[in-house]
């Protein structure tokens, strides 16, 4: 299976940053605009205000590939953050505090900065 699905790793990779920038993006908008289960936005000046914005931004920019590195490690960074003070004292084990999500985006986009924007992005463009 490796080597059939060998030729169409850029694109797979392509389309993995495409749809974790987006969800990352789509996970920011109810902290930025309200809606969704939350009753109000965050205030911007506020951790979970500037949460969204990274979320927001930094996920349309992944998926564009613009900056994708740089701003894949910020986002990291930022789930790292989220997962160690909003679920790490629940428990242990992300499947039973919640924090599945935030381990996944974590380690996706320290992947996404290790590896760059990849094909189908705008800073392949610029190149």
């Amino acid at each position: 299976m490796e080597k059939v699905l060998a030729p169409f790793r850029p694109h797979i990779y392509a389309l993995l940053r495409m749809a974790a920038g987006l969800l990352f993006c789509l996970h920011g908008l109810p902290k930025l605009f309200g809606g969704f289960g939350r009753s109000a936005p965050a205030e911007l000046m506020s951790q979970m205000g500037l949460a969204g914005i990274i979320e927001v931004i930094g996920g349309g920019l992944i998926a564009l590939g613009l900056f994708t590195s740089p701003v894949a490690f910020v986002a990291s960074g930022q789930m790292a953050v989220a997962y160690f003070q909003a679920h790490a004292p629940r428990g242990m084990w992300p499947l039973t505090n919640g924090g599945e999500l935030a381990a996944l985006f974590c380690f996706v986009f320290l992947y996404f900065a290790a590896f760059g924007s990849g094909k189908w992005s705008i800073d392949s463009l610029r190149k």
